[in-house]
């Protein structure tokens, strides 16, 4: 097929990132919102100075050589011009921000910039930067994500890929790159960014490809191309067309978007279904009146998070007050019932700090308090980051003796922090409490969480009232859990 929907991505790109063989191929176009030129207006000076208008050229990388041929082989002023155009005080694109927060451990690119490894290094990651050759033989410790720079860097400017005779020795001087590409285009599933066909850089780069690989039999790959409009020239919109089966002889089918934009929004559709296979789990009790017996209430806790992670979903937990205990048996109790027993794939455990330490000596006690409370949002917010869905539980706690429990701040302030981050909430409203408010909650704004869906709705209806059986608890949130696994009209 020529081009492939956003669906069909999203979906492969989302498999593929939970079987960890997730990668991404960044153009010239991913940097260019950042403030960064594209092939085209860096050449675009050099191109006056000789008499060209890159407007009219189709060889772009034969301006920058016939820039250094007229200079006798002194390539000092298209360095220069590499550092003025890429060494700059720029933001990452939200682009940037949303890949570097999902598990990408393969990163290829044909930019200059640094706008990869410091996103990276912002979601708290270490990246490993292969700048030359050299460097790919040597492994950065604890390195989260690899970035391979196949035309160099913008703090090597004399070693950066730019002219025909850069290209016509590249697997003399880079071929190291080009083994690495074939074993990656065979075993991981590409996303190409930022590329089009007026960029040099790719027609380079497919023909690179096809000769490593030489077959049509490779993995499937994917890229964003912009539509022509309907508009166009008969003439234009076929050779569009043309194009786009060409792609295919690469392995590569294109995404036909209207604007860039919608790169934008296939990415965060990307990143909300690969996290709602990870579940945060909120709860903490002293009393479970509302439910029932402590015995019931438990083994709800326990029956539900065996369920969870035997759908293949992992939990978050910051091991509340006797929910967590049963979060953990529960989810064990599946896991070591399997050959597959790594648990951290399973099971993450954020217990809170219990105890005042450190620098909070010398403070009065309502400073210690304003900075237990920071310290927690700020640890809740880590927690909660990580997820795509947030089931809510109990939520009470007893101060000082009191006969009548209250209602537990931290899971609403968990709540707040869900909602703001886009988590799709599931309050089990039958175990009382604050889950019980934070149910009717999401029930008063149903159509904002679950846009009226009347399948989804018939399950909230049974987590909202304890007349109901454990197990038909617990059937109505894998219903939901699962429907919210599945790729939406939306997409």
């Amino acid at each position: 097929m020529a081009t492939a929907t956003k669906k069909e991505c999203i979906k492969a790109f989302v498999n593929a990132l939970r079987e960890k063989n997730a990668a991404v191929f960044l153009g010239a176009g991913f940097s260019k919102s950042a403030g960064f030129v594209d092939w085209k207006d860096l050449m675009r000076e050099t191109a006056l100075e000789l008499g060209l208008d890159v407007d009219q050229e189709t060889d772009l990388i034969g301006i920058a050589q016939y820039h250094i041929n007229e200079r006798l082989g002194n390539r000092s002023i298209i360095n220069q011009l590499l550092i003025e155009h890429f060494v700059k005080d720029v933001d990452v694109t939200p682009n940037h921000k949303i890949l570097a927060e999902l598990p990408i451990a393969t990163y290829w690119t044909t930019n200059y910039d640094d706008l990869i490894e410091r996103s990276l290094k912002d979601a708290g990651k270490t990246p490993d930067v292969k700048r030359i050759s050299e460097n790919i033989c040597i492994t950065v410790p604890k390195r989260d994500a690899v970035i391979y720079k196949m035309h160099g860097d913008i703090s090597l400017p004399n070693d950066a890929i730019l002219t025909k005779e850069d290209y016509e020795t590249y697997e003399l001087n880079r071929g190291a790159y080009s083994i690495v590409l074939q074993a990656d285009l065979v075993s991981k599933t590409f996303i190409f960014i930022g590329f089009s066909f007026e960029d040099p850089n790719l027609i380079y780069i497919l023909g690179r490809i096809k000769n490593l690989l030489g077959t049509r039999n490779t993995r499937n790959h994917y890229c964003f191309f912009k539509k022509e409009a309907a508009s166009s020239r008969p003439d234009i919109l076929r050779k569009q067309e043309l194009r786009l089966k060409d792609l295919n002889r690469y392995g590569i089918s294109a995404i036909l978007i209207d604007d860039y934009p919608e790169i934008t929004k296939t990415l965060n559709a990307v990143s909300s279904l690969y996290k709602r296979s990870q579940v945060f789990i909120s709860g903490a009790a002293e009393v479970f009146d509302d439910f029932g017996t402590r015995e019931q209430a438990i083994s709800l806790i326990h029956n539900l998070s065996k369920t969870i992670v035997s759908m293949g979903n992992k939990i978050i937990s910051g091991f509340g007050y006797q929910v967590g205990s049963a979060v953990i048996n529960g989810a064990l109790e599946y896991i070591m019932t399997t050959k597959y027993r790594k648990l951290d794939e399973y099971l993450k455990l954020m217990p809170f700090p219990q105890l005042n330490s450190g620098d909070n000596i010398g403070l009065t006690e309502t400073e210690k308090v304003a900075k237990k409370i920071e310290r927690n949002s700020h640890y809740r917010d880590l927690m909660i980051s990580e997820a795509g869905i947030a089931i809510f539980m109990f939520g009470n706690k007893v101060i000082g003796g009191a006969p009548t429990p209250i209602l537990s701040n931290g899971m609403y302030n968990e709540f707040l922090i869900a909602k703001a981050r886009g988590l799709k909430p599931i309050p089990v409203g039958a175990t009382g409490y604050m889950a019980k408010k934070i149910w009717d909650e999401v029930v008063g704004d149903f159509e904002i969480y679950f846009n009226n869906d009347l399948e989804i709705k018939n399950w909230f209806d049974i987590i909202g009232s304890n007349s109901y059986s454990e197990l038909e608890i617990i059937n109505a949130v894998y219903s939901i859990i699962e429907k919210l696994n599945k790729i939406n009209d939306d997409h």
